[in-house]
């Protein structure tokens, strides 16, 4: 019985340094992932970082996926979640005034499925575009939601501003469970003013949308908040700007403990922004402590596991 004892006393140490390295090898398991792309819409790239905030480019910076829906073939705004079925799926901006979206999946980010033109918006003669479409997978719903800007000629004439090309944009939506058949297209906001570039998630029980007020006259240009109990809405009144004094488009967002990043495109500055928050109303501005690849413009974060990012390493 001594001896048990006296052997027992020798491996508690070993046996507390194995747990506590466990423990501590947890945070570890996943890398946060950055998709974007370059110049008009070169194509698919990825930068990578394990903080949040030091950001670097994953294959010297060069193209994972080259565009080929549509027909001016572009790869604007894209935007990646990981689904309820473990794959990763993407939609992106195809051209600057085509009726429908991209879209792709994969298993590994190396391997992508044939891409498809998704042509959501085909119906309306009158749709001008389809810009910067977005997934949000509800997992209580096991549906997807993908929802993107649209301008229709002639609707909501009392924010049609000249300046822009007359763009005039509002947030649609449709929804699926396995990208192959899709529900009606229906009006996801209307919060009173030309919106782009919405992104949406899930917190404690409620949806959060990031969007930009795209008004051009008097200028707004600015990032601001909105909520949600369910996915498809309706959603509040938009919040006030959350960012500052110059011109911020493309936000997309990262939460690390209860602190909220979110990161965006200062377009006119050609440089990313971003801001912090505990409780999405104050906001401090940190884009001076984060770091991006150059020339990165604005797409969307999402995660994968350790082996999954050393894969994408070799």
């Amino acid at each position: 019985m001594k001896k048990l004892q006296f052997l027992l006393w020798l491996l508690l140490p070993l046996l507390w340094s194995c747990s506590a390295s466990r423990q501590a090898a947890t945070p570890d398991e996943e890398v946060y992932l950055f998709s974007y792309f370059k110049g008009n819409g070169d194509g698919l790239h990825l930068a990578y970082s394990t903080d949040g905030y030091n950001w670097q480019a994953l294959k010297n910076d060069s193209i994972f996926l080259k565009p080929t829906a549509g027909k001016d073939k572009l790869m604007r705004d894209p935007c990646i979640i990981r689904g309820g079925d473990g794959k990763f799926h993407m939609v992106w901006t195809v051209s600057w005034n085509e009726r429908g979206i991209g879209y792709a999946s994969s298993d590994d980010l190396l391997h992508w499925s044939e891409q498809q033109y998704v042509p959501v918006m085909e119906h309306e003669p009158g749709a001008r575009n389809t810009w910067a479409p977005e997934i949000t997978y509800d997992d209580k719903t096991k549906e997807y939601m993908i929802y993107w800007a649209t301008t229709i000629t002639g609707l909501f004439p009392e924010t049609q501003a000249a300046e822009d090309n007359a763009y005039n944009h509002r947030m649609y939506y449709v929804t699926t469970k396995d990208f192959k058949t899709f529900s009606d297209t229906k009006l996801l906001y209307e919060p009173g003013f030309n919106v782009i570039d919405a992104t949406i998630v899930k917190d404690k029980g409620r949806f959060v949308m990031f969007l930009k007020d795209e008004t051009r006259t008097p200028p707004q240009k600015n990032l601001k908040v909105a909520y949600a109990d369910k996915l498809t809405g309706p959603y509040s009144a938009a919040s006030a700007p959350i960012t500052g004094n110059y011109w911020a488009e493309g936000p997309t967002t990262l939460k690390l403990g209860d602190t909220w990043i979110v990161y965006f495109d200062k377009y006119r500055d050609k440089a990313m922004g971003a801001l912090q928050s505990q409780d999405l109303q104050n906001w401090t501005d940190i884009s001076d402590k984060i770091s991006f690849p150059q020339g990165m413009r604005h797409g969307s974060i999402f995660k994968v596991t350790k082996p999954e990012f050393e894969k994408l390493l070799k």
